[in-house]
């Protein structure tokens, strides 16, 4: 009896060496990173946001991140960053801002300074963003303010980049 259990024991050890389990630190096994752009303009008519759909929703868990394009270098690199962003005008302080559920983000951008109504179409017209999914598995783990480390980190390039009307 004992050499039948030591025989099956050590057939079951032989079967079960060749199992693995890799990891993979992109997705969590039902959420992949994904990064959308998007270029809004902001009018009383909008109430100065715009409201993006997620198809299909995202996980509970998941984060949204939002960058604006701040600035484009001599050598045409972009300048993302993350918001809130404040600008510091004659008239008081613009924010652009963002809020998210399952469902959606919300981009807007409000003042308590001013009516934004009447600023230059500058700071309203054509702003371009980045709306980066960010799956649960990755909370707390990166620094959210350097786009380019997000990327990185998230294992997404420009390619990925998915653009929204």
């Amino acid at each position: 009896m004992k050499k039948i259990t030591l025989i099956l024991v050590l057939i079951g050890m032989i079967t079960l060496q060749g199992c693995t389990i890799e990891e993979n630190s992109g997705y969590d096994n039902d959420t992949f990173s994904k990064v959308f752009e998007v270029t809004r303009s902001f009018s009383p008519q909008n109430d100065f946001s715009s409201l993006i759909t997620f198809n299909p929703p995202i996980f509970s868990s998941d984060v949204v991140l939002v960058y604006i394009l701040w600035d484009v270098q001599n050598d045409g690199t972009p300048v993302w960053r993350l918001m809130p962003q404040t600008v510091q005008l004659f008239e008081g302080d613009l924010q652009y801002n963002y809020d998210f559920t399952r469902f959606d983000v919300n981009l807007f951008i409000s003042s308590l300074d001013f009516d934004v109504a009447f600023i230059d179409p500058v700071w309203t017209q054509n702003q371009t963003f980045r709306i980066v999914l960010v799956p649960a598995s990755f909370g707390g783990k990166m620094d959210y303010t350097n786009y380019e480390n997000v990327m990185q980190k998230l294992k997404l390039s420009e390619k990925d980049v998915k653009s929204i009307k």
